[in-house]
């Protein structure tokens, strides 16, 4: 039977092999392995790529969220605007600041968080939005800015799905005060283990966080304020430069795949992706909706085709928000998401054959 993998990491290494394997080697033979030149330079190229004027490497994602946040002010006491369908930890970063998560629900179309309901939820504790751009697919940011900027709020957006996204012509990583990156491995640009970033237009988070990130100093053994370790790796930095140059090439392979999903299911009894017209996602997932999910994926399964589930518990049903008590219900439509998304098989390396082979499992043919 053929296998049809959910996502094909190697096949990407092996594509962007000579690259990666000569930029590793030059870190290797550089005798320098924290921070130095090639931090510096990912930063610069990843900032330029994304229209951001700065980029501060980070060691993983939630790190980005977190410090982020406390670059931007925010602390004890304070709240902060979250989704109330997203992977937790857009949650815990607020909470790793002394701050409190206040859940907004999505747009029923995109998923995203619905700038329509945010105003309801602010309260003069409210410091801080954090949108998601869920999936790969850009939330409304004019939208988002325009209320934050008149309640005097800052944003930061968590980009972790959304490398290389665009919302209304331009590209996803300054539209808000500050964006954080994930380059977790399996996302469209990822590392070969943890690695994270911050975007931003603003000098003084920038640095900021270039603080932060190194036990809160900038000249060795002194410390101007509590920090964390929390620095990109240059191995990561240089795979990260390589497959840089792919990136664009990776996401529009993973546009076709969406097209031609968008073909293959039309007229089937299942909820697809609504992108608006403003919006280029990056597609990082392609994710549909259900009825009888689990009969669905073992049937897929059955076919040799891997899915997955982007969230099955949302974050205020988790165990680990259970203080908070949100009763079962209070945020139906992040729950009602969570009971039948399915993440079907998508990625640069996915043979466009596979397409009609999910299809017709799909639609039970």
């Amino acid at each position: 039977m053929t296998t049809i993998p959910f996502l094909d990491l190697k096949a990407a290494y092996v594509e962007a092999k000579a690259d990666v394997d000569a930029a590793i080697a030059r870190v290797l033979d550089s005798g320098w392995y924290i921070l130095g030149a090639e931090v510096d330079a990912f930063e610069a190229e990843y900032a330029a790529y994304c229209g951001a004027a700065h980029c501060v490497g980070l060691a993983n994602g939630l790190d980005a969220l977190h410090l982020a946040l406390r670059a931007l002010g925010v602390g004890a006491g304070d709240e902060v605007i979250v989704p109330s369908n997203t992977y937790i930890a857009t949650w815990l970063a607020v909470s790793q600041c002394g701050a409190t998560p206040v859940p907004v629900e999505p747009d029923a179309r995109t998923y995203n968080l619905d700038p329509a309901r945010i105003e309801a939820a602010l309260t003069a504790r409210t410091k801080a939005i954090l949108p998601v751009h869920l999936y790969g697919q850009p939330a409304d940011m004019d939208a988002i800015m325009a209320l934050a900027r008149r309640h005097g709020l800052v944003v930061l957006e968590d980009a972790a799905q959304a490398h290389g996204a665009a919302c209304k012509g331009r590209r996803v990583g300054a539209h808000g005060d500050a964006v954080a990156w994930s380059f977790y491995p399996g996302k469209n640009l990822g590392a070969y283990g943890d690695a994270g970033a911050v975007t931003t237009n603003d000098p003084v988070i920038a640095d900021r966080l270039r603080v932060l990130r190194n036990y809160g100093s900038r000249v060795k053994y002194v410390n101007e304020m509590q920090g964390w370790n929390s620095r990109l790796d240059p191995l990561q930095a240089a795979a990260l430069r390589a497959k840089l140059a792919y990136l664009d090439a990776w996401n529009a392979r993973r546009a076709a795949l969406a097209a031609a999903y968008g073909e293959a299911l039309a007229g089937a009894d299942i909820v697809l992706p609504h992108v608006p017209a403003w919006a280029a996602p990056a597609w990082h997932l392609y994710v549909v909706r259900v009825a009888d999910r689990e009969r669905v994926q073992q049937r897929l399964a059955a076919h040799g085709i891997g899915t997955l589930i982007h969230y099955p518990i949302p974050p205020h049903r988790q165990a680990a928000y259970a203080d908070c008590g949100y009763a079962p219900g209070s945020l139906p439509l992040a729950e009602s998401m969570a009971g039948d998304v399915l993440s079907l098989p998508m990625g640069p390396h996915l043979d466009p054959a596979a397409i009609d082979t999910i299809a017709r499992a799909l639609r039970n043919d």
